[in-house]
């Protein structure tokens, strides 16, 4: 266990979602007037919800894509409300969506500052071109995750499916910064 603990906050969870049948966004318009749709810019609506705070991207093929959420459990609710308010407005939808855990974004912070120069060697798999950009960038395998690593203590972790890999991923990377001596505290 790591003497300290990790402040981790969950940023951002990503969901796409299937219908698995074709939506008219024209249709959606006219009922939602407050929806984003600009067909020349871009094939997808923007769907907003204020509880919770998300923005889901409608497409024709009937795909969905959450963003916003701040936990798996809140992107699932999100994408189920639009499929509620869709279908309390006239939309067929047949079924229920089919709904996948894309990508979690965390923000952490170990307390401590951290050694990058050493440990861009003690844990391989990690790139660090200070010049270019100020954190180091690890790899790691188990569970396949991207940490940034910033010599103040802070990390974003991203890549991760569950929220259980988030926190397993820190904690792990915490454990090791400090049986290598990597993180000083004050």
């Amino acid at each position: 266990m790591p003497r300290t603990k990790a402040v981790i906050n969950i940023e951002n969870v990503v969901a796409s979602a299937s219908l698995r049948q074709t939506i008219d966004l024209n249709a959606i318009v006219k009922a939602f007037p407050a929806v984003e749709y600009r067909p020349e810019q871009f094939p997808g609506l923007v769907f907003r919800l204020k509880k919770p705070k998300t923005a889901t991207l409608i497409f024709s093929s009937g795909r969905m894509v959450c963003t916003g959420a701040k936990s798996e459990g809140q992107a699932k609710k999100a994408v189920n409300k639009v499929v509620r308010e869709l279908k309390a407005n006239g939309m067929v939808i047949v079924g229920r969506p089919q709904i996948k855990i894309q990508n979690i974004v965390a923000s952490v912070a170990l307390g401590g500052r951290i050694d990058l120069e050493r440990s861009t060697f003690a844990l391989g798999r990690t790139m660090y071109e200070p010049e270019q950009f100020p954190g180091l960038i690890y790899r790691m395998e188990d569970p396949h995750v991207v940490i940034l690593i910033f010599a103040s203590g802070k990390l974003v972790c991203t890549g991760a499916k569950k929220e259980e890999e988030v926190y397993r991923s820190v904690n792990k990377l915490h454990v090791t910064l400090e049986e290598e001596e990597l993180i000083y505290y004050d």
